[in-house]
């Protein structure tokens, strides 16, 4: 609806106002009336009015006005077919990509007002709070009307230049729905599916881009386990618990070889990397089997072009399976430190398995304690609770021997 709507208005605030008249209108409306045959067609045309009747109030006040006139900043775009970027909603995220904007502002805010977001939840994909997020968008909102960034489809030249702050709103957009940060239920489908739509028609429109191939790759690796990330019972599995005999190999056959055609073009991005290290876990027969040493490795090259804290923890999971858990610790403990993961409920739940591996059951049940605190998915929140009962009971039995 908003990208249909700011089709018309061609400004963020207007667009979001008249979807929400809209909205509003259909509360009352639709009580009355009925529901109509095509609620969504409903909502779109009824927000689309209100922004033409916005736009012919602008135009009357220009015409009496000439002298207050804004000039027509458009320069003849257009949202009609044949356009260089063939998809509604993406050409509104290339359009909310503007590089006047802070990096972290245009993702935040191409997620918000494109992908229907929550604020929470952007915040804790950013890793800070949802005050300091709302007042991030909030700022990046009148940075566009204060500073007139024009609202137009960015023409080709200038794609390149926002593609990889497109990139990472789509990955957020698929993190979020992965495992959602919070709620009740772990992942969200229509984000999956969203975001992987979303990529695969970028894909379309730049195939020799070799970060568009990683990030396509990544998600499609990805998804190929959607169905075994929980059991019957909705609870949570682990990645060493599930069945990959019931993973999407042909997901898994069609990221591989985006995989080796990215890495053709040499000196490998984020994506890319991310994507050959989801390779290595969908290709290894179990768990055990994964080449850990070279997932190392990648998560080394990662560092480098990515520099992150996560990065770093992830690579931490990687090299205690590949040495042994206490050196996995070592690294876990240095990361304690950054006050960027103070509140990230996945470093005490990952201290929490290796102190277990290590047979060292009270401090694990005290790092899970940790972790079930600051998880706020409930999914996740019984898994941990479970894991915490596990440990308490073998931390009893160890004290207790028969």
């Amino acid at each position: 609806m908003l990208a249909a709507t700011a089709r018309v208005t061609r400004d963020l605030d207007l667009a979001e106002e008249c979807v929400q008249e809209a909205y509003a209108q259909a509360l009352v409306g639709w009580a009355r009336d009925g529901i109509p045959d095509n609620p969504a067609a409903w909502l779109v045309t009824t927000a689309r009015r209100r922004a033409l009747d916005a736009n012919r109030r602008e135009q009357a006040l220009r015409a009496k006005l000439p002298l207050l006139a804004m000039p027509d900043e458009a320069g003849g775009a257009s949202f009609e077919p044949g356009d260089d970027i063939p998809d509604d909603r993406l050409r509104l995220m290339f359009t909310c990509c503007h590089p006047a904007l802070a990096p972290d502002a245009r993702v935040a805010l191409t997620l918000r007002l494109i992908c229907g977001v929550g604020t929470g939840d952007i915040a804790r994909a950013f890793l800070v709070s949802e005050a300091t997020m709302a007042a991030r968008l909030t700022r990046a909102k009148k940075k566009i009307a204060t500073a007139r960034i024009p609202f137009r489809i960015p023409s080709h030249k200038e794609l390149p230049e926002r593609l990889d702050t497109v990139l990472s709103a789509i990955h957020l957009l698929y993190t979020t729905g992965h495992t959602a940060p919070s709620g009740d239920r772990l992942l969200h489908a229509e984000l999956l599916d969203q975001a992987v739509h979303l990529c695969r028609t970028l894909h379309v429109l730049m195939p020799d881009e070799p970060e568009v191939s990683g990030l396509l790759a990544l998600l499609l690796l990805t998804d190929a386990r959607r169905a075994t990330r929980a059991d019957a019972q909705g609870r949570l599995l682990r990645l060493a618990d599930q069945d990959r005999t019931r993973w999407d190999r042909t997901a898994i056959a069609e990221g591989r070889e985006l995989v080796l055609g990215g890495m053709r073009w040499g000196h490998p991005g984020r994506y890319l990397l991310q994507a050959a290290i989801a390779a290595l876990h969908a290709e290894a027969a179990s768990y055990d089997d994964v080449d850990w040493p070279q997932i190392v490795t990648l998560y080394d090259a990662l560092q480098q072009v990515w520099p992150s804290p996560v990065v770093e923890l992830n690579r931490a999971v990687a090299l205690a399976m590949a040495t042994d858990a206490d050196t996995g610790l070592r690294e876990v403990a240095a990361l304690e430190r950054d006050p960027r993961l103070a509140r990230y409920h996945y470093l005490p739940a990952i201290k929490a398995d290796l102190l277990r591996r290590l047979g060292r059951y009270d401090e694990a049940a005290t790092a899970c304690r940790a972790a079930l605190e600051m998880a706020e998915n409930v999914v996740e929140r019984e898994y941990l609770a479970a894991r915490l009962a596990e440990l308490a009971g073998a931390g009893e039995q160890r004290g207790n021997p028969p």
